[in-house]
């Protein structure tokens, strides 16, 4: 598989970075298939791999832990994240140094590694100074634990405060921003994709297939799905919401377009969210075998210029069909932000 710099570090990672948000509670429950599932995407030749403390609240890190043993830590670029909550503690959560240093210790732990390559912030936290965030972090790496520092789903502006914060303060900066990004959630190519190409930061977008939209699953005709991703999140997938309405009309005309291009849906999918220049690796997210080598088969896969102006037609640049796949409300649009004093 074809390697691509991540960012300015000097570190190359594969074309794929295999998510594993799907290994444990949160999709499959089978230790065993997924470490196998892993072995596969490693041997195909990916070397980067994504999960995080809250994925079935730490199983999907035990598991990697697990996949990683006897030999094959060394060659993978392994990445986590901290944030959401781990438990009913309120300070079990959240962006604070006294979480940050608690949350890298369990997942060392639970990965049964003595080191972390990248460690993400999982979503900004506005309770907290983002110079407390990045002066814990900036002291696990010192500490040799953590080898570089991320972010994901940030919007733009905090973004640009982070990387201005890190360079006043001397304190070590993001070098990579995982964002939504899919045919269907194409809001960040307004400011968070040309925000990242300016401060030199890789990109790990995370839901090429956009949460299931685009594996041809989720077809007129074929009614209301039911996944635990539904179940979780039912704004972005029940059917009597007018926003998921438009992206299964947009859903038709792209299964058309990857008919007459010759590809799986799946593929045009992928093929796209990896085509944009300032993309490093689209996270891929599967949850068996068959989810896995459907995904690999767009590794190759280059759109053409026709089938990616017909993509812009479908669903035009910068526009997001359902706002909740963001995943992150914009501080500036917030009423706070509107209000008058």
């Amino acid at each position: 598989m074809e390697l691509q710099p991540l960012g300015r570090t000097g570190v190359q990672v594969s074309g794929f970075c295999l998510g594993a948000m799907m290994f444990g509670g949160w999709g499959n429950p089978d230790h065993d298939e997924s470490i196998k599932i892993i072995h596969a995407a490693l041997d195909a030749g990916v070397n980067f791999i994504d999960t995080a403390d809250v994925y079935g609240a730490g199983e999907s890190e035990e598991i990697v832990g697990k996949a990683l043993a006897r030999g094959r830590r060394d060659d993978v670029v392994l990445a986590t994240k901290f944030h959401n909550p781990m438990g009913e503690d309120p300070n079990r959560r959240g962006n604070s140094r006294r979480w940050i240093m608690r949350a890298a210790e369990d997942s060392l732990r639970r990965l049964n590694t003595d080191w972390i390559d990248l460690y993400q912030v999982h979503r900004p936290d506005q309770g907290t100074d983002i110079a407390e965030t990045l002066s814990a972090l900036s002291d696990l790496v010192h500490q040799g634990k953590v080898r570089y520092i991320g972010s994901s789903t940030f919007p733009a502006s905090q973004i640009v405060e982070a990387q201005c914060t890190a360079r006043n303060r001397r304190l070590q900066r993001f070098v990579t921003e995982q964002p939504p990004y899919s045919i269907l959630v194409r809001g960040v190519e307004v400011d968070v994709l040309p925000t990242c190409a300016r401060h030199g930061m890789a990109v790990m977008s995370y839901s090429p297939l956009a949460g299931g939209w685009l594996s041809g699953r989720w077809r007129k005709g074929t009614g209301q799905q039911s996944s635990s991703r539904a179940s979780r999140l039912p704004e972005r997938f029940d059917l009597a919401n007018p926003y998921n309405q438009r992206k299964l009309d947009a859903v038709e005309e792209l299964a058309q377009l990857a008919e007459q291009a010759g590809l799986t849906l799946i593929q045009l999918a992928i093929g796209f969210a990896k085509s944009h220049p300032a993309i490093t690796s689209p996270l891929i997210g599967p949850r068996t075998m068959e989810q896995l080598e459907t995904q690999l088969a767009a590794a190759d896969v280059v759109l053409a210029d026709d089938v990616l102006d017909r993509i812009d037609e479908i669903v035009p640049p910068g526009i997001t069909v359902n706002p909740a796949d963001s995943s992150f409300d914009n501080p500036a649009l917030a009423p706070a932000a509107r209000r008058r004093h």
